[in-house]
């Protein structure tokens, strides 16, 4: 597996598959046909389809400012992946000087016929969970120790920590209206206040979870700088418990960035093993990996076992299985960031099932098991339902203008 800074990632919102990753691919095409006078780009599946609600056109045309860049919306079926882009790059005389075919694979990666991707090394020697907790196991060492011991991230995960504070304080701030056609109104600054006037302390603890999930998520819709968990479309779940964890229970620094390498480490397995696209596995690959990460994050934090962390993890993905990605008018707010609310609840929720159930009966289904099921489920998830806003909500939901 490759390491935590391909998983965690500072970009620019609302999707790091249709935002980050296509503008990751834009700078690379750049870069390496400077010398052309005027580029083309075509979006095909579900960049095609979502692509103007998820910002992508925008994107590239900033990245290749100040040179022109004209972009075209494309249908075809045969495709590769459902995010596929064609960049062409031409000169003065009109002559194309090189193109490139790319995936947006999830997360902000990205994948280039014939090139080199771009992408880090594998830094991890192991694929599965099965197999790292028997590494730790013989060498007695606990999973933020496993990623210590293969991944140099102390500094980076101090930058990804940042940033999730900055993105949930900024949410928290900002009132108003999000971009695009919804006209849905920002109420993360609302809801904290309601989590400060609560008498109850278990609904103070949930609205004020609500309330930075989705600070976070709306600056993400707002386009503005957030960080992937492992995705921006579902990148208000750990920031929000980070931010929970930290600031209102004291938790120290140490404690959070060891949470964040456990968490990374639940969300690179799902990476490798499965998907984190909704455009390939729907939106059980995004949210119910998120809930996956947040849940064992959470369990490490209360001090418990690795197997109970792997039981919280699982939990947090088994009962997301089958969740689709229908985002209306494909921009990322319904349901997107109500979902990221409900989703940080449930990986408390996972967290507390895992501590309580697992000494009173025997877990049976492992974490291998069920990101196995999920890739299996994404697969099957008809393609209307997959980020193309063609199905579910997005069918229905009317936009306001």
């Amino acid at each position: 597996m490759k390491s935590l800074k391909e998983l965690y990632r500072i970009g620019p919102g609302p999707s790091s598959s249709h935002t980050l990753g296509p503008q990751r691919a834009t700078v690379l095409f750049k870069r390496k046909y400077a010398q052309a006078v005027r580029y083309e780009v075509e979006l095909y599946g579900s960049l095609s389809l979502t692509g103007k609600g998820h910002l992508t056109d925008y994107i590239i045309k900033k990245t290749m400012e100040p040179k022109p860049c004209e972009i075209f919306f494309k249908n075809r079926e045969d495709l590769k992946h459902p995010n596929t882009m064609h960049l062409m790059a031409f000169d003065a005389q009109d002559t194309l000087l090189g193109e490139w075919t790319v995936y947006s694979v999830g997360g902000g990666a990205i994948e280039i016929e014939g090139e080199d991707n771009g992408e880090g090394k594998e830094v991890y020697p192991h694929q599965s969970l099965a197999q790292i907790e028997e590494y730790c196991k013989q060498h007695t060492m606990k999973l933020w120790e496993y990623v210590n011991a293969f991944d140099d991230l102390d500094d980076y995960m101090e930058e990804i920590l940042s940033q999730m504070l900055t993105t949930v304080e900024q949410g928290l701030t900002r009132e108003g209206v999000l971009p695009g056609k919804l006209e849905l109104s920002r109420i993360a600054k609302s809801l904290k206040q309601k989590a400060d006037q609560a008498t109850s302390a278990s609904e103070k603890e949930k609205l004020l979870l609500c309330a930075y999930a989705y600070a976070a998520s709306e600056e993400n819709a707002s386009g503005n700088m957030t960080v992937t968990a492992p995705t921006l479309g579902s990148s208000g779940i750990i920031p929000s418990l980070i931010y929970y964890f930290y600031k209102d229970l004291g938790y120290s620094k140490e404690m959070i960035l060891n949470g964040l390498k456990v968490a990374g480490l639940f969300g690179n397995l799902i990476k490798e093993n499965a998907t984190i696209s909704g455009a390939q596995g729907g939106c059980q690959a995004e949210i119910g990996a998120a809930v996956a990460m947040g849940a064992a994050m959470c369990a490490y934090f209360w001090g418990l076992e690795t197997s109970q962390i792997e039981y919280a993890a699982e939990i947090g993905i088994e009962h997301h299985l089958g969740l689709t990605c229908d985002p209306v008018g494909g921009y990322v707010m319904i349901p997107c960031i109500e979902r990221n609310a409900v989703g940080v609840l449930r990986a408390l929720d996972a967290a507390l099932l895992a501590k309580h159930i697992s000494d009173v009966r025997e877990h049976r289904v492992t974490f291998d098991m069920v990101v196995n099921t999920m890739n299996y489920t994404g697969k099957k998830i008809p393609l209307e339902l997959r980020e193309t806003s063609l199905g579910g909500l997005a069918r229905v939901v009317p936009l306001k203008r």
